[in-house]
């Protein structure tokens, strides 16, 4: 069976074939209607057509190729971060390699030889501008870098791609304060980052002079965060009657804490998370938590790599977050 051309493609749907060239390249924006290129990624899934990507980055100098930086993988955020991603790269006839950082948030290794000279960019999730220093990414002529959920002061990168963490622990805490709480435990990551600083600040502000507030910190393992949340509610005389979780992963530690302990959630004792993982709805009671929308932070993140290779600004407002009140929450206990 002959492989379908550029030209069959451009037959199928009508069009030139430059206009082919421009829409699969994602170059069309202003040259070309959404209709218009609507039809030629229709035309060509139907037949089948692949570009010829080698003697296509041979003519441009480019891989077409995007490196995203996670801390992990075992992390289900960081999977639909790349699911996002992804979508929106192969519609412009890029691939992207997923590379979880083998020293976590620490300093990214170089995967490549050279990534300068193995990748069109570098998107981040979760990590600190400087650790993607030995991938070139930045702006001293190395690789655009894009953020994503990072400190959109660091001098850097090239795009910024943020959620609305701030609001969504005003949500969480204003939902509990309606409940009557007033004694607030705050489990935090132990990660040293800015996504968990916004969310510290945020509450320590929200909570002042409304609440007491304790804060402690755990690994982000089920584990960990049992260990530490048993401990802290074991040692404490004025128990807390909220826990504050910076993840939901940290939340399910939190009510495996209060269940050896003999306490009840959320009748003794309301948890909230972060993230709105899978994981929120499969512990009993479901959590309570405030659902970033992971796969549009990848979406986002390489939509703003394309707009900066195509020599554009990105400018976008940080993605809405939106808290989802489940059964880990109720009235504060009399």
């Amino acid at each position: 069976m002959t492989r379908p051309t550029s030209r069959d493609v451009a037959g199928a749907a009508g069009v030139s074939q430059a206009t082919v060239s421009l829409v699969l390249g994602g170059k069309w924006r202003g040259r070309v209607s959404e209709r218009t290129a609507a039809l030629v990624r229709e035309s060509a899934t139907a037949l089948g057509y692949r570009p010829n990507l080698a003697a296509r980055n041979l003519r441009l100098g480019s891989t077409r190729t995007a490196l995203l930086v996670v801390p992990a993988l075992t992390n289900e955020f960081f999977a639909r971060v790349y699911t996002g991603a992804a979508r929106i790269a192969a519609e412009h006839g890029f691939g992207v390699v997923l590379y979880p950082s083998p020293d976590g948030t620490g300093p990214a290794r170089d995967p490549f030889a050279s990534a300068r000279a193995a990748l069109d960019g570098v998107i981040a999730s979760s990590m600190a501008a400087h650790a993607l220093d030995a991938l070139g990414g930045g702006a001293d002529g190395g690789v655009p870098l894009v953020m994503l959920d990072s400190d959109p002061a660091a001098g850097t990168a090239a795009a910024h791609v943020n959620l609305a963490m701030a609001d969504g622990m005003r949500q969480v805490t204003e939902h509990l304060l309606a409940l009557g709480h007033r004694r607030f435990l705050h489990l935090a990551s132990a990660v040293d980052s800015w996504t968990f600083a916004v969310r510290a600040e945020a509450l320590a502000a929200l909570l002042e002079p409304h609440a007491a507030l304790r804060t402690v910190r755990a690994p982000l393992t089920v584990d960990a965060a049992r260990s530490a949340a048993e401990a802290a509610l074991a040692a404490s005389p004025d128990r807390p009657t909220a826990i504050v979780c910076d993840d939901d992963i940290l939340a399910a530690g939190a009510c495996k804490a209060a269940r050896r302990l003999g306490l009840r959630v959320p009748e003794d004792l309301s948890v909230t998370g972060f993230d709105d993982l899978a994981l929120a709805i499969a512990v009993e009671p479901e959590l309570t938590t405030v659902r970033l929308p992971a796969e549009r932070v990848g979406e986002q993140g390489m939509n703003a790599l394309l707009t900066v290779l195509d020599g554009a600004p990105w400018t976008a407002p940080d993605l809405p977050v939106e808290l989802v009140p489940r059964g880990s929450s109720g009235p504060a206990p009399a």
